[in-house]
C-alpha cells in the first residue's frame, strides 16, 4: 500500500496522504484534498457506531442522555457510516458537558492518537475490519433551526439534554415575548426554587425564572434547569439573568485612546470581513459572514495590539454588532466589567451564638458553582453525626475546567502582570478579612472538623492568619543574584539568575487542620506569583469554601484560587496526572503520597510532600518531669491526636517510668470530654467515623500483641465519634503499634536503660519516618548531641508542638521531602532561570 486517505467526518474533507516507508520508518506526506470518502480510506466518526449515524451522531449522544461517547473510525464503502470498524474509543458523559466539552476532553486528543494507531495498524497489515449492522437512523435534520424547537412537555433531564444537544449550533429554541430566543450553557439545578422575576415562555406550562444565576426552566416533572445566556433574533447574546436589564445600559462617552482603540478594532474587522465595504456600528460580526475561527483570528488580533484587554470567545457572542463590541471591549480595558457582585449560595446555621454562612459549591474562576455532573456529598458533624450541609463533589469536567482557569490567569490574566508589591497587598487584605471573620471562621472548623473551638480560634485560624501577612511580606524579597564567570576575552559576560513563578501548582490537603493546611501551602504559592487549584479532604471542606469566598472579596483575580471539593482518588488523583499542572504540594499518608509521586512523573512535575509520622519523645531522668508531663500529654493529645508530629512513641528513662504514667493518668482523669464549642471542652470528636474505628482497632491490636492498656482505648458512651484518651506501656519495638501511626490520642510508652543514650536513640531512629522528634533533659550537651543524631525534620528540646511561621517544616525519609514555612517553603514554589548576557 503507498497512498491512505484519512477522512474527517464533521468537516466532509480530508487530506489524501501518501505513505512511505523508508528503512520501516513510516511517514505521511500531505498530497491533496477530497471532498467524498473512497473506498480504501478510513473515516472518523464522533460515535460508538451503530448507536448513532450521520452528521448530528454526537449531538444525539447527549440528546438522549447516553452515558457514554466516543467514536469510531471504520473503512468507507458505498454506504452511510456503515464500513467495517477499525477501532472504536469511548468515554463518560458528564452531566453538564456539552459537545465542545465531548470535542475537547475526549474525541479530538483521543481521537488524533486513534488515528495515529489506525495508520500503524495498517501499515503493519494488522487493521481488524469487523463488520457492523446495517440498521441504524441518520440525524442531518438536527442541524436545521426549525428542528430544535423545545418542547416543554418532558422531564428537566430531557429539557436539559435537548438544550446541550444542540449547543452550540444550532441552538435550542423557544419563543419569549414573540421573538425566537436561543437557550445556551444549561445545567441541571438541584435546589431550592430560587428567588426571581417570572418570563413567560410559549409552551411552557410554568412561567421562568429569571434569577441572579440565571434563567431556571422547570420540567414536567417539576425539577429544574439552569440556563446561563440566552441569545435573540438579532444575533445579540447576553447572561440570562440580564433579561430583564439587557438595555440599560447607558453608553459610555469614549477618550480620544478608546476611539484610537476603537478605529483599531474597525480595521480588524474590515480585514476578516472583506466582502463589507464599510464598518457600520450597526454591522453584525456573524451576520456578515463571520464563524468561530474568525473569533479566536479577531481576538488574538486585538491582544497583540492590546495586550492588557483580556477579551474570551464568550464577549464576542454577548456583543456582536461593532459598535457593542467597542463599549464592552472598553469597559473591560476600565475594569468595569469586575464590579459584578460575587453569587454565593450559602447553607447557613445558627451555632455558637452567631449565624455562621458556609458556601457548599466548587470554587472555579471566581465563581461559586455546582459539580458539572450535578453530584453532591454529606459533610457531617463529627459532635453528634449530623448532616452540616451537601457539598459539591467535584468531577474530572470540574477539574479541567479549574486547571483552565489557574492557566488562563498565571499565563494571560492579570496575576501574571501584577507586580509582587501589589500581589503582597492582596494578601495582606485577605489576612485581615481571615482575621476579621476569625470566630465564623473558627466555629465552622470546629462543627466541620471536631476542633476544640477554643484551639481552632487560636491555633487553626489564627495561625492561618500569621501564614498569609509572613508570606505577604515575602512578595517583593524574591530575587536572584550575579554570578562571576569565566570571561571569554576580549568580550565580557553578565551572568545572573531569576527567580520565577512555576505555574499552574495543585494543593491536596488533610483533614486535621484544613484551614491551616491551606494557609502552610497556599501562601508560599501564591507569594510566589503562581496559580493554584486546592482539594481539601472530602470530610472537611468548609473552611476551605469559606477562604475561597474571603479570597474574592480581598480582590484576586478570577482564576487564581480554586478550590474542588471531593473525593482524593478522583480529583487528587486528576490533579496529580494532568499535564497543565507543574508542581503538587500534598500533606497526607505515605502510601497516597507515593502514588502522587507516581503520577506526577507523566510530565515531570515538582512535588513537594508531607508524609506520615512516627516521631519519638525521649525522656530523661534529669527532666524537669512536672513539665514533661504536661508537654508529653500535648504532644500526643493536642488537637485529639489528629496531628502530624504528635509523639507516636514515648521513650521514658526507666527510674522516672512509673512516676510519668501515674502524673500522665492523674491528668487524663481531668480532662473535660464534650462538645467542642464548650469553651472548657479539652478534648473533642475525632474527626470522622471511619477514622475513630480505626483508632479502636489500633487499640485492640496493641492488647493482644501484649501491650499493657493503663487507660481508656475504647469510644466515649455519647453521641458522636468521640474517644478516651488512651495510654499503653510495656511496648516492645516489634509491636504494631511500636511501628505504626495511630493520629488519634493513643499514647504508646517504652521504658529505656538508665543512662543508655546511645541505645535509646538506636530505637528511636528505628523508624521509616522521620517528620518531628524530641527530647527532655536538663543537660545542655545531651540534648544537643540527641539533637544531632535523631534522624528526623525537627527537633524539639524541652518543649513540643513549637511550630511558627518562620521556621521550615517538613520531613526526612518516608514522612516526605520539601518544606512548608519559611524562606524554604517559596524555593518550593519557585523556579531559577540563569541568564548571560554578551556585551
Amino acid at each position: 500500500m503507498d497512498k491512505l486517505i484519512l477522512w474527517h467526518w464533521q468537516q466532509r474533507r480530508m487530506a489524501v496522504l501518501f505513505l512511505s516507508f523508508p528503512d520501516g520508518e513510516l511517514k505521511f506526506i500531505p498530497m491533496d484534498v477530497i471532498d467524498c470518502p473512497k473506498h480504501g480510506s478510513i473515516i472518523y466518526h464522533p460515535s460508538i457506531l451503530p448507536r448513532h449515524r450521520g452528521a448530528s451522531a454526537i449531538n444525539w449522544t447527549l440528546i438522549q442522555g447516553d452515558k457514554k461517547a466516543g467514536f469510531t473510525i471504520f473503512w468507507a464503502d458505498d454506504g452511510l457510516d456503515t464500513g467495517p470498524i477499525l477501532l472504536q474509543r469511548e468515554c463518560d458523559v458528564g452531566q453538564n458537558d456539552t459537545v465542545d466539552d465531548l470535542y475537547n476532553r475526549f474525541l479530538f486528543p483521543e481521537g488524533v492518537k486513534a488515528m495515529v494507531e489506525a495508520v500503524h495498524l495498517i501499515a503493519d497489515g494488522k487493521a481488524p475490519r469487523i463488520p457492523q449492522p446495517e440498521e441504524g437512523a441518520t440525524y442531518e435534520g438536527i442541524q436545521k433551526k426549525e428542528n430544535a424547537e423545545i418542547s416543554w412537555d418532558q422531564p428537566a433531564a430531557a429539557l436539559h439534554n435537548w438544550i446541550r444537544g444542540h449547543d452550540k449550533v444550532p441552538g435550542a429554541w423557544a419563543t419569549v415575548d414573540g421573538q425566537v430566543v436561543t437557550f445556551y450553557g444549561s445545567s441541571l439545578l438541584d435546589a431550592s426554587v430560587p428567588a426571581g422575576q417570572e418570563l413567560a415562555i410559549k409552551g411552557a406550562s410554568k412561567p421562568g425564572l429569571v434569577t441572579k444565576n440565571g434563567l431556571v426552566i422547570f420540567g414536567n416533572d417539576g425539577k429544574m434547569v439552569l440556563v446561563r445566556n440566552l441569545q435573540f433574533e438579532d444575533g445579540k447574546m447576553i447572561p440570562a439573568s440580564k433579561y430583564f436589564s439587557a438595555d440599560e445600559t447607558t453608553a459610555l462617552e469614549l477618550t480620544e485612546e478608546e476611539k484610537r482603540m476603537a478605529e483599531d478594532i474597525r480595521a480588524i474587522w474590515k480585514g476578516i470581513l472583506s466582502n463589507i465595504a464599510v464598518i457600520e456600528d450597526s454591522t453584525d460580526f456573524f451576520k456578515s459572514g463571520a464563524s468561530s475561527m474568525h473569533v479566536v483570528r479577531m481576538l488574538e488580533e486585538i491582544k497583540q495590539k492590546y495586550s492588557g484587554l483580556q477579551l474570551q470567545n464568550e464577549d464576542v457572542y454577548m456583543a456582536t454588532k461593532f459598535a457593542d463590541f467597542v463599549q464592552m471591549a472598553v469597559r473591560k480595558l476600565r475594569g468595569e466589567d469586575k464590579e459584578e457582585e460575587l453569587v454565593i449560595d450559602y447553607v447557613s446555621k445558627n451555632v455558637n451564638n452567631m449565624t455562621v454562612n458556609m458556601p457548599y459549591q466548587c470554587f472555579i474562576n471566581g465563581q461559586f458553582i455546582n459539580a458539572d455532573d450535578g453530584k453532591t456529598y454529606d459533610t457531617i458533624n463529627p459532635t453528634d453525626g449530623s448532616i452540616i450541609a451537601s457539598v459539591s463533589s467535584a468531577s474530572l469536567a470540574d477539574v479541567d475546567k479549574a486547571v483552565a482557569a489557574a492557566k488562563e490567569a498565571f499565563e494571560n490574566g492579570e496575576w501574571g502582570r501584577m507586580n509582587a508589591r501589589e500581589r503582597g497587598r492582596l494578601m495582606y487584605r485577605l489576612a485581615d478579612l481571615m482575621e476579621e471573620h476569625q470566630e465564623e471562621l473558627a466555629t465552622i472548623e470546629s462543627i466541620d472538623s471536631g476542633a476544640v473551638y477554643t484551639l481552632a480560634l487560636k491555633t487553626h485560624i489564627g495561625m492561618s492568619v500569621q501564614t498569609f501577612r509572613y508570606f505577604a511580606g515575602w512578595c517583593d524579597k524574591i530575587q536572584g543574584a550575579t554570578i562571576p564567570i569565566n570571561q571569554a576575552r576580549p568580550n565580557h559576560n553578565l551572568t545572573f539568575t531569576k527567580k520565577e513563578p512555576i505555574g499552574v501548582c495543585a494543593i491536596v490537603i488533610p483533614w486535621n487542620y484544613p484551614l491551616m493546611m491551606l494557609a502552610w501551602k497556599s501562601a508560599a504559592c501564591l507569594a510566589a506569583g503562581n496559580t493554584l487549584v486546592l482539594k481539601p479532604a472530602q470530610v472537611t471542606p468548609l473552611t476551605s469554601l469559606k477562604f475561597a469566598e474571603l479570597s474574592a472579596k480581598a480582590g484576586f483575580p478570577k482564576g487564581v484560587i480554586n478550590i474542588l471539593p471531593g473525593s482524593g482518588g478522583l480529583v487528587g488523583q486528576h490533579l496529580s496526572k494532568h499535564p497543565d499542572v507543574r508542581k503538587i504540594g500534598f500533606t497526607g499518608s505515605t502510601p497516597t503520597g507515593k502514588e502522587i509521586m507516581k503520577s506526577a512523573a507523566t510530565n515531570l512535575k515538582k512535588v513537594s510532600l508531607e508524609l506520615g509520622g512516627k516521631s519519638p519523645l525521649i525522656i530523661f531522668n534529669d527532666c524537669d518531669l512536672d513539665r514533661a508531663v504536661k508537654m508529653g500529654m500535648g504532644a500526643v493529645y493536642f488537637n485529639k491526636g489528629e496531628n502530624c508530629i504528635a509523639a507516636g512513641r514515648l521513650f521514658v528513662e526507666e527510674s522516672i517510668h512509673d512516676e510519668f504514667v501515674r502524673k500522665v493518668v492523674e491528668e487524663i482523669k481531668k480532662m473535660k470530654i464534650g462538645d467542642p464549642l464548650d469553651r472548657s471542652t479539652d478534648h473533642g470528636p475525632q474527626n470522622h467515623k471511619a477514622h475513630l474505628e480505626k483508632l479502636l482497632q489500633y487499640c485492640e491490636t496493641g492488647v493482644k500483641e501484649g501491650a499493657t492498656l493503663v487507660y481508656g482505648g475504647k469510644q466515649v458512651c455519647r453521641p458522636g465519634f468521640f474517644m478516651e484518651p488512651t495510654v499503653f506501656t510495656d511496648v516492645e519495638d516489634h509491636m504494631y503499634i511500636a511501628q505504626e501511626e495511630s493520629f488519634g490520642p493513643v499514647m504508646v510508652i517504652s521504658k529505656f536503660k538508665n543512662g543508655d543514650v546511645d541505645g535509646v536513640l538506636r530505637r528511636a531512629n528505628t523508624t521509616e519516618y522521620g517528620l518531628a522528634s524530641g527530647v527532655f533533659t536538663k543537660d545542655i550537651s545531651k540534648a544537643l548531641y540527641i539533637s544531632e543524631k535523631l534522624e528526623a525534620g525537627t527537633v524539639f528540646i524541652n518543649t513540643y508542638n513549637k511550630t511558627d511561621v518562620a521556621a521550615p517544616f517538613g520531613g526526612f525519609k518516608q514522612s516526605g521531602f520539601g518544606k512548608d514555612l519559611g524562606e524554604e517553603a517559596l524555593h518550593e514554589y519557585l523556579r531559577t532561570k540563569a541568564i548571560t548576557v554578551e556585551y
